[in-house]
This record gives C-alpha cells, sequence and structure tokens, in this order.
C-alpha cells in the first residue's frame, strides 16, 4: 500500500504474498448475473463479468451516441469527455472495469457492431479510442481496448479466420490499435472471437506477444472475449492472462484444472501464471482502484445527459441542405413529423453494447424477443423536443401508412421523417437496405412536400434511392439519452451541425471490396442469413487500403467522401504551408468563416508518399469554431506513424525520401490547397514505432 511505489513494484509485492489459489482467482472472471440455473455470484452487481474485487459495468446509465457520432465529431475532447462520464457513472455504481474503447476498423457498413467504433481511418478511430479510454481510466477505472484484432464482421466471428498480410495489418488496423493503446494506456486489451490468418485471437502468439506485449511493449493485461477461449496451455503461453466467464460462454474453464494440469504437466511454466497474475494486479494499481476504491454514490443524471446532449450535437452530420431548408424556422406555421417512433424516444444499437435507461425502455416488445435483443429505445422523443419549439403546430405521424403519412405531409410547411435500422452484435445485414418499407415512405412524403428533412437514427451507411427528392438528411448514428433534444437543436439551429463522416459512404454494394457477405441476416428481425457463414475473410483484397483509399486505389467515386460534412455557414482556406523542422511536418494555413453565422469547421491534411501518386493519408486535422467573418491561423504536426509503411521484408518501418504531397481539405476528395515538402529517408525498429513512450 505504499503508494510511492510503482505499479509494477506494488503488483510484485502482491505477487509474492499470493497463494497458488488465490492467482488462479484473479485470471478468471465469472458471468456476473444469473444464468442458464446459475445464481449470480455473490458479490457480483448483475454485470458481464465478476472476480472478486473486481467488476465490469452494466446496468441502468446515461447511453453516450454510438461510437460513430463521437467519432464523427472529430473531435478528442468529446471522446475523453463521453469517457470520463460513462467512467464516472461506473464508479459510482461500485464497479471497476469497463469494456470500453472499441477500435475495430470500419471494413464493411453492413457490420452490426460497426456503431460501436470508430470508423475506417487507423489515424481517427486510433485517437477517438484512445481518449475516451483515457476518460475512463481518468476515473479511476480500468478501460478495455477492443476486440484485438480484424473482428470486422459478425457473421460466423467464432471461427471467421481474418485474412491479411503483416503489413498491411500494421498499416492499417494494427496501427489503430497501437494509437488507441498509446494514448489511452488502457489497463486491458480484449482479444477477439475470430481467427487471425486462421490462429484463434486469444491463442495467437505472434498478436498478444510479438506484437502487443513485445513491439508495442504493452505492460496490462489480456482478457478474452467472452466465449473466445479454445485451450488451457496453448492461450496461456500465446499470451491470454485472464478468461472471462468461462463457466457459461467457454466450453469448460480453461483457466481452472486444465490450466493447472498444464502446470503440472511442465507445458506452461509457473512463471507464466505469475506474468499472468501480475499483469492484472498492475492495472489495478496503475488505475488507482486498489488506493481508491469504488464506492457507491448518486449520480447526476442531467449533468450526464448535457456531455451525451453535445456529444451527439458535435457528431450529428448533415448529409443534405438544398435551398437551405435547414435550419427550421421558428416562424413555421405547420410541421409533420413522421416514423421512427419519433414520439417516443430515439434507438440504440443491440447486443452487449446496449445501455438500459433508468427509466426504461421507451419502446418495450419490439423484436427480436431474444439475443441480441431486446431494441431499446433511449425516453427522448424527438416530436416532444420539436413541439416545444413550435407549439401547437405539430402533428405526428408513426409512418406505417404510407399514404396518410404523405397524405398530413402535404398540408404542412415542412416534414421530418426518422428512418431507423436497428443493428447490433452477432449478425450483419446483407444488404445497406432500409428495413420496413422506409425507402417508399420516404418518397412518398417528399414527392408530397419539397421541404422534406429525413432524420437516420442508423447503424452507419445505407442506400438512399430517395436522396436527390429530398430537401435536407441528417446522419444522427444512434444519438443517445438527450438524442431527441440534440436533434431538435440542431434541426432549429440553436447549435449548427459540426460532424463529419468517419467513414465513405458507398452508393451501393457494388463499390465494396466485398460486395456479398455469406450467411449474413437475423432471422429474427425479417432478414433472413443468406447461405452459409464463410470460414475466411479475405482482407488482402484491400490490404491496408481501407475505406477512403479502397475508394482512390479504384478511382470510384462514393456518395459522400470520408470526412464530409456540411453546416450552416462555409470555411475557405489560405496561405497553405508546409515545413519539416526538427524532425516534424507542420502543415500552417488560415481558416476563415466566409458565412453569415458562427460555426465549426474541421480542416484535414492528407499527404501522399513518393511514389504514391494516388494514394492519400489522412495525416491529422483540427477542429476550429469560428465567429462570422473571423479567421483563425492553424497548425497542424502530421503524425510521423503516417509517414512511413511497414516492410514486411525488413521488419521495420520505413520512410521514403523524396517529395510529399500534401493537400488540405474538406474531405477526402475536396481540397483547397496543396502544397509539397521535401522529407529525408528513415528506418526505424517496430519498438520505436511504439506509440508511448
Amino acid at each position: 500500500m505504499n503508494a510511492s511505489l510503482s505499479p509494477d513494484q506494488r503488483a510484485t509485492l502482491v505477487l509474492k504474498a499470493m497463494t497458488q489459489d488465490e492467482k488462479f482467482r484473479l485470471i478468471r472472471a465469472d458471468f456476473g448475473q444469473p444464468s442458464e440455473g446459475r445464481a449470480m455470484p455473490a458479490g457480483a452487481l448483475n454485470s458481464a463479468a465478476y472476480v472478486p474485487a473486481m467488476a465490469d459495468k452494466s446496468g441502468g446509465a446515461t447511453s453516450l451516441p454510438s461510437g460513430l457520432a463521437t467519432a464523427a465529431s472529430f473531435d478528442p475532447q468529446t471522446a475523453y469527455a463521453g469517457g470520463a462520464m460513462i467512467g464516472s457513472e461506473a464508479r459510482k455504481k461500485g464497479f471497476n472495469v469497463m469494456l470500453v474503447g472499441g477500435v475495430d476498423l470500419e471494413r464493411d457498413p453492413r457490420n452490426g457492431r460497426n456503431f460501436e467504433y470508430a470508423g475506417e481511418d487507423p489515424l481517427l478511430a486510433g485517437t477517438i479510442a484512445g481518449n475516451a479510454v483515457r476518460g475512463v481510466q481518468d476515473q479511476k477505472v480500468i478501460a478495455t481496448v477492443k476486440h484485438y484484432a480484424l473482428n470486422a464482421l459478425e457473421t460466423g466471428r467464432t471461427t471467421l479466420s481474418s485474412q491479411i498480410d503483416e503489413p498491411a495489418a500494421r498499416d492499417a488496423d494494427l496501427l489503430a490499435f497501437e494509437i488507441a493503446i498509446g494514448i489511452g494506456h488502457p489497463g486491458s486489451v480484449m482479444c477477439a472471437y475470430n481467427r487471425y490468418n486462421a490462429v484463434y485471437a486469444c491463442e495467437n502468439d505472434w498478436l498478444l506477444n510479438t506484437v502487443l506485449k513485445g513491439d508495442w511493449g504493452y505492460p496490462g493485461y489480456v482478457m478474452s472475449d467472452w466465449g473466445a477461449v479454445h485451450s488451457a496451455g496453448k492461450s496461456a503461453l500465446a499470451g491470454l492472462d485472464q478468461e472471462s466467464a468461462g463457466e457459461v460462454f467457454d466450453p469448460k474453464v480453461f483457466f481452472d484444472q486444465p490450466l493447472r494440469a498444464a502446470i503440472a504437466s511442465g507445458e506452461v511454466p509457473q512463471s507464466r501464471v505469475d506474468d499472468m497474475v501480475r499483469r492484472i494486479l498492475r492495472s489495478m494499481f496503475a488505475a488507482g482502484i486498489i488506493d481508491h476504491p469504488a464506492h457507491a454514490a448518486k449520480i447526476d443524471f442531467a449533468a450526464d445527459g448535457a456531455v451525451v446532449r453535445k456529444t451527439e450535437e458535435s457528431g450529428a452530420v448533415l448529409l443534405r441542405n438544398q435551398h437551405d431548408l435547414l435550419p427550421l424556422s421558428a416562424s413555421l406555421k405547420s410541421i409533420a413529423v413522421i416514423g421512427g417512433h419519433a414520439d417516443k424516444g430515439v434507438l440504440s444499437g443491440g447486443g452487449s453494447s446496449v445501455v438500459y435507461p433508468p427509466a426504461g425502455n421507451a419502446v418495450p416488445g419490439m423484436p427480436p424477443d431474444g439475443w441480441p435483443g431486446p431494441r431499446v429505445y433511449q425516453p427522448s422523443p424527438p416530436l416532444a423536443a420539436i413541439a416545444r419549439r413550435l407549439p401547437g403546430k405539430v402533428q405526428f405521424n408513426d409512418g406505417r401508412d404510407v399514404a396518410a403519412a404523405a397524405q398530413l405531409a402535404s398540408h404542412a410547411d415542412a416534414a421530418v421523417v426518422f428512418v431507423e435500422q436497428w443493428d447490433a452484435e452477432s449478425f450483419d445485414r446483407p444488404d445497406m437496405t432500409l428495413p420496413d418499407n422506409q425507402d417508399a415512405l420516404v418518397a412518398a412524403v417528399a414527392k408530397a412536400n419539397p421541404h422534406t428533412v429525413v432524420v437516420l437514427e442508423n447503424n452507419g451507411p445505407v442506400n438512399m434511392p430517395w436522396l436527390d427528392q429530398t430537401g435536407a438528411v441528417l446522419e444522427s448514428w444512434y444519438p443517445g439519452a438527450q438524442g431527441g433534444e440534440a436533434i431538435s437543436r440542431l434541426l432549429f439551429g440553436e447549435v449548427a451541425p459540426s460532424g463529419r463522416l468517419p467513414m465513405t459512404w458507398p452508393k451501393n454494394e457494388s463499390q465494396l471490396p466485398r460486395p456479398q457477405i455469406s450467411g449474413a441476416g437475423l432471422a429474427s428481425i425479417g432478414v433472413p442469413p443468406q447461405g452459409q457463414p464463410a470460414d475466411t475473410v479475405d482482407y488482402r483484397i484491400e490490404g491496408a487500403d481501407v475505406g477512403y483509399r479502397w475508394f482512390q486505389k479504384k478511382n470510384i467515386e462514393p456518395l459522400f467522401p470520408f470526412g464530409y460534412g456540411l453546416t450552416y455557414t462555409s470555411f475557405s482556406y489560405e496561405k497553405l504551408r508546409a515545413t519539416w523542422a526538427e524532425g516534424k511536418l507542420v502543415v500552417a494555413f488560415d481558416v476563415t468563416n466566409r458565412g453569415s453565422r458562427a460555426g465549426t469547421d474541421v480542416p484535414q491534411v492528407y499527404v501522399t508518399l513518393p511514389g504514391d501518386n494516388r494514394m492519400r493519408r489522412l495525416a491529422g486535422w483540427s477542429r476550429v469554431t469560428l465567429k462570422k467573418g473571423a479567421t483563425q491561423h492553424v497548425e497542424i504536426i502530421a503524425d510521423a506513424r503516417i509517414l512511413a509503411a511497414f516492410d514486411g521484408k525488413q521488419k521495420n518501418w520505413r520512410r521514403l525520401g523524396g517529395s510529399y504531397r500534401i493537400q488540405l481539405g474538406h474531405s477526402a476528395t475536396s481540397f483547397e490547397g496543396e502544397a509539397s515538402v521535401e522529407l529525408p529517408p528513415a528506418s526505424f525498429s517496430v519498438r520505436r514505432s511504439r506509440a508511448s513512450p
């Protein structure tokens, strides 16, 4: 308990005092809920997992918007604030560990779990996830970066093998993890369900020992995903430190009697078990959960709700705004609000990440009845928020009768149509089509009223055959516990949209590296699986060229590019200058608000390496808020890791010497300035590439 000692020293002292039984109690977690006739473990808090003195967060709490909304803010401070808020609530509920920090890159918009993550770009995803983790851990709660690694599809996720070459993985998916770990210093990393190049992630020596603990020098512990362990000795030797809820989700509890037997036989040395325990203890000391035990405390839901509202307002993306339809005028005489259960609440994504609101599910009884349901709506109805701004002028139609909805819209000054797509852990969509005849609903309303605004509540990109008929489209993602209020503030211009797309929005499935996902679908929500899940997914097709880089490589024009987003004013860039000094690439320029109102811009810097004429990479960005007519000088230091590439033969990182093309833009395809700068060549080891000191 000498706090002047380092976490490593303190963990070593505790380890020396522990019995073997005490050690084995720490390297396995029990399921923290009643299940299949099993009682909830004594001391557990009805949570995802429980180890005596440790527990993961669950139960009623304040729901942030989806991870994609946070990523769309392009704002590390927003990510940190959200992490700090949920970490604080967890601590006040008595929890020590949060499974927070999803950083798997979006390689397919149909992946049912994209909403938990932070988009397609490794620099953006790693930065956003890392700051969210940092926010959690500053509340003296252990955070968990997950799902390591290449867990980019849910269909067949427990057996699917992600096939990819090392340089591509290092330049993209693994780089996102490296950046997130370097920023957030999470106490835990969760290994994934899937196989990585044919070897299960939780018994993959290269992923866990060579890269994570070796190359990156990661000092924390590796926990398994729920049901991701397949062995005792092999998993332990490969670097797995803690088995999660094996008594419910794994074939057996591998990190009990089977691992004891592996030690007795000499397959696993005692030193490996001691290392597992030491890593867990170290994270407990480093996060402060030993010195500052969690105690139940009152939660200020109003203050936490304000964090949620600001996150949604920062991350909602205005995709279309013809003739400045938005913001809506307070002088409107009538408005029709249609669809999306807007009279009750806003949608959440499903599966293990769902957050149950303290006031209860606003729309109970929606399918599916079982896992990965239930479908949960946060009780923040947009209808009520809009009606407060236009009292007596708002009428609602649930959208089930398309003709009736169009009739209502035809008599209104404006129509706001809420469309939704529920996605969840454990399944993928076979296509990008909105369910439940919502395309026909939007088309009919837009035909009846040219002043039609569409608000999307969804997991990510969908087909929009009606896009050109609509006046405005706002992507709100899954907007969280204050979603209705945030959406209304955006629609009426009380705050201007400032989100930017954290992924490329394809025109349709044919533009994707893999147009079909074998076995995708979920019968219980009326989407029958299409065939049998595949055994492998070939990510060598696009390699490191994920998202906007794939569209560049194939010279494909998406519906909306990465980084795209409109607002209620306009910005221009001038005086672009790129310099290389003291080992840093600095890009400087002026941003001017040319519009008639204040707003927030996200200027983005892309770099093209020598000899790679088309493959630009996001190297940095800034989030700038300006009053009308104001100008601000901005300097962005390009991330050094984006200026190099992994050499698969030499097993090191190389920065080529030569001319680097710098482009300053509003998105990955819209630029307003270009420069070039000469950089010297450099090579450095994988250990020197570590994101943390």
